[in-house]
């Protein structure tokens, strides 16, 4: 689809052709919560147009009064425009040439003030988009920390970013994106810090955008910007806190905010990056490096535990004399890896039923699934004890991933080795490994290695990886992001 090229009207003196052009183009007297307020101000229209429910009535309220009470305190005046222009009580007040640029503002909220013989009209920003409260997000939670995360409204989302960096040379730059949704999109970013030409890059990315909306907000905008196809593995990181935002933007990283999504957009990122969880950064350099250990080993039984027991399973020669007792211990009439199969299908149906559950209920299906249908299931001889047991920490390390979509693709690989294994034993896992290994080390986003700092191998920064270090300690940012500030230092 190629964009369609619109001639911009300008703004007439006559606002009957300006009111014309809203009834025809835009929907005035058809769309019930697009509504015009006229005026007269001394002996000349003004038209003000504004959408409801997007708009904060008190401040339209506000600016009506102060317009009528011209007529009041004003002579008669050629000047009316100016007049109009100072009495508009508000910080932002923008002047437009066309009729376009108008209606862009209104749909998106903001008011429309056009002035008959005046050929602009003031754009004023009253926006009050419906929306919840900063709240801790569900899928980041922590012991001790801010609650507060990221909402739908872009506005609020960039404040409280800007609340936790106070350095003027933050940069918040905003574009429309989507021929008809005209989503507002942000890119954040530390203009001493990040490197230029990864900005550069984003923004020409997100400009050559072509599409009518982008109605599934920051999943669409990542589709558009990393080409990711059909690669299961994330190549850009997601957050809901605004705490791991800002501290991405001290270390060089660049952020997308888009509109209507509580999620923001950190690129570019590695593998490890998703890896990452505020808790960590919550608790003492110990503390944090335990956990981070602990999700690692998750991580490891998430890949590779269940592929090696079925391999065990297959060949119980490979197990040492102490380690017999690994394997099932029950014949059934069902094949093991069938049983696995199986068994990462209903978990995998589980976690659909619970998206899907109102949360009063979904307690009730916890205890339905491993109450009645495990214990049912092992009783008929369809699984035997062992596959429960192993699919199930698998599970759990599936489920420590703090990354949803890394923990989705991990599964995904999962399954491919159990399929190697039961294929071709041990050369399958061998094979399997080294195919995954090398997918992984392929995949580039933004130009980034996605298995930096381990491929290519940085000593320093893969120590960073395995141990938490101090905040005192944590003086260089990542090299990965190029950054035009190697060190973390105060401004000067």
């Amino acid at each position: 689809m190629t964009k369609q090229k619109e001639n911009k009207t300008p703004i007439s003196k006559e606002l009957s052709e300006v009111e014309e052009y809203m009834k025809n183009r835009v929907g005035l007297d058809t769309s019930f919560d697009l509504g015009v307020r006229k005026l007269k101000v001394l002996k000349k229209n003004v038209h003000i147009y504004y959408i409801n429910g997007l708009t904060d009535a008190a401040y339209i309220i506000e600016i009506v009064e102060q317009l009528v009470e011209i007529n009041d305190n004003e002579r008669l005046s050629t000047h009316l425009a100016e007049i109009v222009h100072n009495r508009l009580v508000h910080q932002s007040v923008d002047p437009v040439k066309t009729v376009e640029e108008a209606v862009d503002e209104v749909l998106s909220g903001l008011i429309a003030v056009f002035v008959e013989g005046n050929e602009e009209a003031f754009i004023v920003d009253v926006r009050s988009y419906p929306g919840r409260t900063p709240q801790e997000p569900d899928t980041e939670k922590v012991v001790r920390g801010s609650r507060d995360g990221y909402v739908e409204n872009i506005i609020i989302n960039t404040a409280l970013t800007r609340r936790r960096i106070r350095d003027p040379r933050l940069r918040f730059e905003i574009m429309r994106i989507g021929e008809r949704s005209k989503t507002d999109i942000s890119i954040a970013y530390i203009d001493d810090v990040a490197n230029p030409d990864l900005v550069n890059t984003i923004k020409k990315e997100l400009k050559n955008i072509d599409i009518d909306g982008l109605t599934m907000a920051d999943k669409a905008v990542e589709e558009f910007l990393v080409k990711q196809g059909y690669n299961p593995y994330p190549l850009v990181r997601y957050t809901e806190r605004a705490d791991i935002g800002a501290t991405h933007l001290l270390e060089g990283h660049v952020l997308i905010f888009v509109d209507t999504s509580p999620s923001v957009i950190i690129t570019p990122t590695t593998f490890f990056h998703h890896l990452q969880h505020a808790e960590e950064y919550r608790q003492s350099p110990a503390v944090g490096t335990f956990v981070r250990w602990s999700r690692l080993l998750g991580l490891l039984a998430s890949l590779f535990l269940l592929p090696l027991w079925y391999l065990f399973v297959l060949d119980p020669s490979l197990l040492p004399e102490k380690f017999e007792y690994i394997g099932p211990n029950e014949e059934t009439n069902i094949p093991v890896i069938a049983q696995l199969f199986l068994a990462e299908l209903g978990i995998e149906m589980f976690r659909i039923a619970a998206i899907h559950t109102p949360t009063p209920l979904s307690t009730a299906m916890g205890l339905i699934a491993a109450v009645l249908i495990g214990q049912i299931a092992i009783d008929v001889g369809l699984f035997v004890p062992e596959v429960i047991l192993y699919t199930a920490v698998a599970a759990i390390g599936t489920f420590a991933t703090p990354s949803y979509e890394l923990s989705t693709a991990n599964k995904i690989t999962r399954l491919f080795l159990l399929a190697m294994v039961a294929l071709f034993h041990i050369p399958g896992l061998i094979i399997g490994s080294t195919i995954f290994l090398l997918f992984i080390v392929s995949i580039r986003s933004l130009n980034t290695p996605y298995l930096w700092p381990f491929i290519p191998f940085s000593p320093k920064a893969f120590l960073q990886i395995i141990i938490r270090r101090s905040a005192p300690g944590a003086t260089i940012r990542p090299s990965i992001v190029q950054p035009r500030n190697k060190y973390k230092q105060s401004a000067k």
